[in-house]
């Protein structure tokens, strides 16, 4: 990242070749995306999907919802809780390791 954007926290991970203050516009972006989603044959891929799976795996790693919030740039709630399932979903896993914990020598869990 430090080689690829800006500086600063507001930097752009894709500006504008001329302006690196200013967005790209989408065609430039859509010109390399398509292609690379052929290339991957996953043509149903849209770009808010690369966002949905950032989001997801930050929650997977732990993140408070507040840090998701900032991370997303979501002003309520409500948006952030769409990438909750991520956690949902690690449920069952945790609760494993936790009865683990409990139950096997030495608190090891099987994997």
């Amino acid at each position: 990242m430090k080689n690829h954007t800006g500086r600063g926290t507001d930097a752009l991970l894709f500006p504008a070749a001329a302006d690196s203050n200013s967005h790209m516009a989408p065609s430039t972006f859509y010109k390399v995306y398509y292609p690379a989603r052929k290339a991957a044959d996953r043509e149903d891929l849209r770009w808010h999907d690369l966002r949905h799976t950032g989001a997801v795996l930050a929650v997977q790693t732990g993140v408070t919802f507040a840090e998701l919030m900032g991370r997303l740039g979501h002003s309520t709630p409500g948006a952030a809780m769409r990438y909750q399932h991520a956690a949902a979903d690690r449920d069952a896993e945790i609760a494993r390791r936790l009865s683990a914990l409990v139950s096997e020598p030495n608190g090891t869990v099987a994997e």
